[in-house]
């Protein structure tokens, strides 16, 4: 472990990657998997801006997400790569807490989100006729100011106050960006009331949207199988799996990080499991959703269309 002066109030980062050519050759494909991401969420996104067809409660939530992803995204890879290439691990005081605060309220937020769109589709497919009522454009923006705020507010609260306990043991953070459990074991006081704290945090915004999710989704599966449309259920069936998948990919990792106790946890683990909901999963998002949907797919077609004309 490197030495540490510690009358400095920045952190060390230990990082994900060793310092060789093997950490070199992991930090060019993590950098890939980053670009693949930004042009994938945000492509997601523009596509929705620009498609007028795409302009329904569903999609509205859908390039919320992909703009959550993106931000996910950004909050550590930019980091953790300069820290490798310039051989500084070092991250200030203020860069934590912002790194903390961002990176807490998009996954609060995404949780809220995935929620939301669940309840979109439970709607749209167990109560089609009244889905104008329940998911009109004014209710769907309340949801997605609903969700940003409470994440903010619930992000700003942790930040502050991991941010105002003593860190007077080492300053090194075994982790690649500021998160508050891998904080915890530098305070120099007992935080079993705090931990105690983010547990209950991880049931209200991880645990209880994803019990829901899976309430509204056995309703939604046993909807399906008794439609008569075999070309409604086929559809339906799609987009609920797609969603389902994306949900398992995001809720998995974190809910088996966050609600296991301090001492059946391990660096290493915690690493490699967050690798899988900052990195992978916002790559994989919008692939998953757009090649498995043909409105998304047949928007694509018409965007370029689009272009290809006015260039012509």
């Amino acid at each position: 472990m490197e030495k540490w002066n510690q009358t400095s109030n920045d952190f060390i980062l230990l990082g994900l990657l060793p310092q060789n050519q093997t950490g070199l050759l992991l930090l060019l494909l993590i950098i890939f998997v980053f670009v693949l991401a930004c042009l994938g969420n945000s492509g997601m996104t523009a596509l929705i801006f620009l498609d007028p067809r795409l302009h329904t409660p569903m999609y509205f939530l859908l390039s919320q997400l992909s703009l959550m992803d993106l931000m996910y995204i950004s909050t550590t890879v930019p980091k953790m790569a300069i820290n490798f290439l310039s051989g500084q691990n070092s991250i200030s005081f203020l860069g934590c807490g912002v790194q903390m605060f961002f990176f807490v309220t998009i996954a609060c937020s995404e949780g809220l989100l995935l929620a939301s769109m669940a309840y979109d589709r439970f709607v749209a497919i167990c109560h089609p006729l009244h889905y104008p009522i329940h998911m009109s454009k004014i209710r769907c923006l309340k949801m997605i100011i609903g969700t940003w705020t409470l994440g903010s507010i619930h992000s700003l609260v942790h930040t502050i106050y991991a941010l105002h306990l003593p860190y007077c043991k080492s300053r090194a953070i075994n982790h690649f960006f500021c998160e508050v459990p891998t904080m915890l074991p530098l305070v120099c006081m007992n935080t079993w009331v705090y931990e105690y704290t983010i547990f209950g945090s991880t049931v209200v915004f991880l645990l209880l949207p994803f019990l829901g999710i899976t309430a509204s989704y056995g309703r939604v599966l046993f909807a399906v199988f008794h439609m008569r449309s075999k070309e409604g259920r086929k559809k339906a069936f799609t987009t609920c799996s797609t969603h389902l998948t994306v949900v398992t990919f995001y809720y998995a990792p974190f809910v088996y990080t966050y609600l296991r106790p301090r001492s059946l946890r391990s660096p290493t683990e915690d690493k490699s499991l967050a690798v899988f909901y900052t990195i992978l999963t916002p790559m994989l998002n919008p692939i998953i959703y757009s090649l498995r949907n043909k409105e998304v797919l047949g928007a694509m077609r018409r965007v370029c269309g689009m272009f290809s004309s006015r260039k012509t």
